[in-house]
């Protein structure tokens, strides 16, 4: 079997393979959320109590579960295992796309390019992305990051096959690019400011003008359409609270700091380079998500090509 074709499989099969007593009856009256460590609106939320103010008229309680990244996150909503997810980086809900995941997309955040970026330590022997030729460079697979290495690549004149992927979860990508195992380390906020604020760094490559970075907040199809009265309270809370966090950055960040694991000051600079400007998600503003398809098509990361307006969009 080919190195693309292993690719393509380990990335394509999880959904199918996703435990299946997930599927199980959930709940009456409970809206099951997934979220990340980057899951920043959410988080926010979550601390507060808010959703479980905001949704008590309707009779919904909310029971929460956290998730390494974006990729099972979606797994998990494909197979009935939460009902809404937390914000993921762009590049995941194509992948769910391509396994034929019955999922809605509920809202987006508008860009934040500089909140992604290729690190590299501050002494290394690098100048330009096309100084990577040959390296081996730590990234989360199907992450917002993957795409954004593709694009930088290209940017420069290479292909992502001219360079060594190590596929690793954020904490597992940090430990490697801090003990010298990769060449450059390639994620996002708050795990770059992180990296930023307590390791000699530098950013050779962020988003901008090769990545936009949109996130997208997911629905299982079937919950989407049963419940747009719950979906609507949510997307109202979510809109709240960003524009909260944006106008209130130190409280904000006083509030995170201790559920992520970090001083204030990173929480601060990780929330400077993110939106959080939360809005509806419209087909014709997908066109970012297209051009993620065809990237990773043309890599061989995807079987097929994709039509990535194709996609349930919730209204209220």
């Amino acid at each position: 079997m080919t190195t693309q074709r292993r690719t393509i499989l380990s990335l394509l099969a999880l959904l199918p393979l996703a435990a299946l007593p997930a599927r199980a009856q959930k709940p009456a009256g409970t809206l099951r959320i997934g979220y990340q460590k980057s899951s920043t609106l959410l988080t926010v939320l979550k601390v507060r109590g808010q959703l479980e103010q905001d949704l008590a008229p309707l009779g919904v309680k909310v029971s929460w579960h956290e998730f390494s990244s974006g990729l099972p996150l979606l797994e998990a909503l494909n197979v009935g295992g939460v009902d809404l997810s937390a914000d993921v980086a762009d590049t995941v809900p194509v992948f769910a796309q391509a396994a034929g995941a019955q999922l809605t997309y509920f809202a987006q955040e508008s860009p934040s390019p500089s909140a992604q970026a290729i690190v590299v330590r501050a002494d290394a022997p690098f100048n330009s992305v096309a100084d990577l030729k040959g390296k081996k460079i730590a990234l989360t697979k199907a992450a917002g990051s993957h795409y954004l290495l593709i694009a930088a690549l290209e940017k420069a004149g290479l292909h992502f096959k001219d360079i060594e992927p190590a596929y690793l979860t954020p904490a597992d990508g940090r430990a490697a690019f801090e003990r010298g195992s990769v060449a450059a380390w390639v994620t996002w906020d708050p795990y770059l400011a992180g990296v930023q604020r307590q390791s000699p760094v530098r950013i050779l490559a962020d988003g901008r003008n090769v990545a936009d970075y949109q996130r997208y907040y997911l629905a299982s199809t079937s919950y989407a359409l049963a419940h747009p009265d719950v979906l609507a309270v949510v997307f109202d809370a979510l809109r709240k609270t960003g524009t909260w966090v944006k106008q209130s950055p130190k409280e904000a960040a006083e509030l995170l700091a201790p559920v992520w694991g970090l001083d204030a000051k990173t929480v601060e600079l990780a929330n400077s380079r993110r939106s959080y400007d939360v809005r509806p998600v419209l087909k014709e503003a997908l066109g970012e998500q297209q051009r993620i398809a065809d990237a990773f098509f043309g890599e061989g990361l995807l079987p097929r090509k994709l039509d990535a307006t194709a996609v349930p969009l919730w209204r209220r």
